[in-house]
Order: C-alpha cells, then structure tokens, then sequence
C-alpha cells in the first residue's frame, strides 16, 4: 500500500485535473490494488457471513470522483480510497463491511451507516423488543476493544412513536449503527491489514447479523 498512500498524499496537495490526468498510471495502479484487497475481504468475510453473496470488487469500492454540484468545496477528487463490503455492494442499504483509506486517517467497521426512514424505523422495532441483545454485543469488552468508535449522531430526545423513558431510549436515538477502529500507516505498509481488518469483522459480524435480522424485510 506504499504506493497508495503516497499517491493519496501527492493528490491531497494537487487536486486538480491536470496534476490527476498526469499521474493517471498511478491512479489506475492504486485502484487496482484497493480492489484485489477489496476481493480478498470479500473472500475472507463470507467465510463467516454467509449473508455476503459472491461480489464484484468494482461495485462495493467507491469513486475517486466528487460529485460537485451542490457544493462549495470544487475539488474534482476525493484523498481517499474506500469499499463498502455488503448485499448491494457501496449501492446496497444493507449492513456491512467498510475500509478506508487515507493517509493518517485509515480505519475499518462497518454495520449501516443512515439508512433511511423505513429500514430505520424497523431497526428501532427491533431493538425496542430485543434492545438487551444488541446492548450485550455492542457493550461486549471484545466488540468494544476491536471496534472503539459508533458513530455517534443522535436525535436529542426520542424518536417519534417511542416513549422518552423507553428502557433502550439510549440506543433508540441513534440514526446510525456504524463502528469504527482506526487503522495506522504502518499496518497498511507491513502487510499486515488484511489480517487486522477480518478480525475485527469478525467481531462486527455479531452487530451485523441482529442489523440484517432487524431489516429481514429489506435485505
């Protein structure tokens, strides 16, 4: 992965298209490496998830290309790699397994990151029946130290149609179930990210099989 950090860094500070449209070998040369890591995390997932069909590669890593239309922020390219690993591929509203790549900022998780309203509201069914299931494996001291980081947005009191004294009013209020452990530079260097990443999907799986539970009727 060398090469793609360094190429993520040079375009950080050259990101236009004519500085894109000379180095375009390295480009293809870093995308191509994302995507046989993204095809072997595929493998490597559906030894354990068996909800994670035979995917291609190219339909779970996301575009180098901003869309940048409705912002101000005109840079043409993101400074990142990423792969989304699930039913649907990077398109799929299902839980999953994601990996990023940024110089400095590199992390893993996954699980569904804002889904929309209907999945959303039939998550939240669930855990109103079932909340001390996901409680056990989310407060697990494995699942905790594998995967540190939930990404934390939350309506500030109760979701319509909840009481605000539910006994998981907590967990309730989120509107994402994404988690998160980053990644150092080093182990995407030394070779050792593929065995770091599925341990901690590993661990994921348990969030991600009471998410797809919760969403039989989507995925």
């Amino acid at each position: 992965m060398d090469k793609v950090l360094n190429f993520l860094k040079e375009l950080s500070a050259n990101n236009n298209r004519e500085w894109f449209e000379a180095n375009k070998e390295r480009y293809v040369e870093s995308k191509q490496k994302v995507l046989f890591t993204t095809d072997v995390l595929i493998n490597e997932i559906r030894k354990f998830d068996h909800s994670i069909p035979l995917l291609d590669a190219k339909k779970c890593m996301f575009r180098i290309f901003r869309d940048v239309r409705f912002s101000h922020d005109k840079r043409p390219y993101k400074t990142n790699f990423g792969s989304f690993i699930a039913k649907g591929g990077r398109k799929g509203e299902c839980p999953g397994y994601y990996f990023h790549i940024e110089p400095g900022n590199s992390f893993v998780g996954g699980g569904i990151y804002m889904p929309a309203a209907a999945p959303l509201k039939a998550i939240r069914d669930h855990i109103a029946l079932t909340g001390h299931e996901l409680s056990e494996i989310i407060n697990d001291p494995d699942f905790k130290s594998a995967l540190p980081n939930m990404y934390d947005d939350r309506v500030k009191t109760a979701p319509k149609g909840f009481p605000k004294d539910h006994e998981y009013i907590e967990l309730l209020r989120y509107k994402s179930f994404a988690f998160s452990a980053q990644v150092t530079d080093k182990s995407l260097t030394n070779g050792d990210f593929i065995e770091e990443a599925v341990e901690v999907y590993r661990k994921l799986y348990k969030a991600n099989d009471y998410l797809i539970e919760a969403l039989r009727e989507y995925c």
